[in-house]
């Protein structure tokens, strides 16, 4: 018969929570990555809309002056 030790219950516990730490680092860094993407699509985006926001302007200066018809 063998007596097992306090560790040697605790191992498999402590080996489990391992594999979850690791499980989360690797999620963690994935969502990084994706938050840096989407971080650079979004700047990528913000950058063109101003882009037409300017050439909108530009079309719109050089409208004629409404002016009044006798």
């Amino acid at each position: 018969m063998t007596t097992s030790s306090p560790i040697d219950a605790l191992t498999p516990r402590v080996e489990q929570l391992l594999e979850q730490f690791q499980q989360l680092q690797r999620a963690h860094s994935d969502l990084q990555a994706q938050l840096e993407a989407v971080t650079q699509e979004r700047d990528s985006l913000r950058l063109r809309l101003q882009a037409a926001r300017a050439r909108v302007d530009e079309l719109i200066a050089r409208l004629p002056v409404n002016q009044e018809r006798p």
